[in-house]
């Protein structure tokens, strides 16, 4: 007996979206992930200047070390987006995390392999930047799939907390930890809780048949029948898609710089202040202030605001004025001057989730994981060590910024462009 011709098109992918209680329980998993992909990702920004002492790095060196996770992590966004609208998101998230907590956990066992410490610590960033890759590509697709629209951004920006909860957690518990057991227990924590959190989804929430039918997907060379086919040259056509990827491609270098170097600059600014201060006080700011601006966004579009001026909006905020702090930041001489303008900075550049990030999603909903960096932190360490001065780093920091804002502004717009052009802007 043949299956009815509707169940014959459907892609796996487009399930029905979640109930509301599951889209609780999820968020919630999800934060957590979000999380603790951030604890293993700043693990080594953290631990970057102990790091560098027990190992002899200059500052090009460890610039070489903390850029070579952008290496792996640009090269497998397209794949994280693919994948995730190919055989789910969840399912992509889930098997990248159990392999990045072993990356992870494992690190420190790699400095010990050999002499060539900087070669096994690149090695090790690298893979750890592929695995991460996938992961907001197919959270993105996973969000656009199973979250109704007037809830989207509100959903993304509260999952999206989690990396200012994973920085806070690495910032104040790695910062003691690097006190009292070494930098090799920062990999460890983080690590061994990304393992214990990937045991969690895989008893709880998945079954293991969605995961041998996803490997088994993987080991076809995704051979998976799609009836619907996506329009990728009217996709990029469209300058509203061009927008949208270099700004996102803007605020996530920005974001990473200052991830990646602020440690080292406070650390070597002002060398008698405290680790979990400066490690911790910008990430608590960024929390309340992403959910905050997850609720403003739906409220102004409930409101009857534009979708497309309600992101813009957003990205004057989350590019425009935290570039504005940042350049504060390279002219103060006050630690608490710069941990205000560091914590502004990092704050506000959480609108960038309710502005670029969901706007990918009004885009093109049906391939959002495909549209969803990095020279900016290797260029950041050679800037420091040419010039020997941080300002250099925070101007390009602001450069980046307002080049992404700018585009935006320009030609960014919130009408789909995955469907025929009947659609009006919205």
């Amino acid at each position: 007996m043949q299956p009815p011709p509707d169940e014959t098109r459907r892609d796996p992918a487009e399930d029905v979206q979640w109930s509301r209680p599951e889209c609780q329980l999820w968020t919630g998993t999800l934060l957590l992930g979000t999380c603790l992909l951030y604890c293993a990702r700043v693990s080594m920004p953290i631990c970057a200047v102990s790091m560098s002492q027990d190992f002899g790095w200059n500052k090009k060196e460890a610039g070489l070390v903390l850029s070579s996770f952008f290496w792996g992590y640009c090269l497998t966004q397209v794949v994280g987006g693919h994948l995730g609208d190919r055989i789910g998101g969840e399912k992509v998230i889930l098997l990248s995390a159990s392999a990045w907590g072993c990356i992870t956990a494992a690190t420190p066992l790699l400095a010990q392999l050999g002499s060539a410490h900087l070669a096994f610590m690149t090695f090790s960033r690298i893979l750890t930047g592929l695995l991460q890759g996938v992961y907001f590509p197919a959270l993105t697709s996973l969000l656009s799939q199973k979250v109704r629209e007037s809830e989207r951004a509100f959903t993304y920006s509260t999952v999206g907390a989690g990396s200012q909860f994973g920085t806070l957690l690495t910032g104040a518990a790695g910062s003691l930890l690097l006190d009292w057991c070494g930098w090799q227990s920062v990999f460890y924590f983080s690590g061994g809780l990304t393992l214990l959190w990937v045991c969690y989804v895989y008893r709880c929430l998945l079954s293991e048949k969605d995961l041998l039918l996803a490997l088994g997907v993987l080991a076809q060379g995704l051979r998976v029948t799609r009836h619907t086919k996506v329009p990728w040259r009217r996709l990029f056509w469209k300058s509203s898609v061009w927008a949208a990827i270099i700004s996102q491609l803007s605020a996530a270098c920005s974001f990473f710089i200052l991830l990646s170097w602020l440690p080292t600059f406070f650390k070597e600014t002002f060398p008698n202040s405290k680790g979990w201060v400066f490690n911790v006080v910008p990430w608590l700011v960024a929390i309340p202030a992403g959910l905050f601006s997850g609720l403003l966004s739906d409220r102004l579009i409930s409101q009857g605001y534009r979708t497309i001026t309600v992101r813009k909006f957003m990205q004057v905020m989350g590019l425009g004025l935290s570039g504005v702090f940042v350049l504060c930041l390279g002219h103060t001489s006050s630690f608490c001057t710069s941990v205000v303008f560091a914590s502004a900075s990092i704050g506000l550049q959480t609108f960038n989730h309710s502005g670029i990030s969901v706007n990918i999603q009004d885009l093109a909903p049906s391939c959002a994981g495909f549209l969803f960096g990095v020279v900016g932190v290797c260029l950041g360490g050679y800037l420091i060590e040419t010039t020997g001065s941080w300002t250099s780093v925070f101007n390009l920091v602001a450069a980046i910024s307002s080049l992404g804002l700018c585009t935006f502004l320009v030609f960014g717009k919130a009408q789909r462009v995955d469907l025929s052009p009947t659609h009006e802007d919205l």
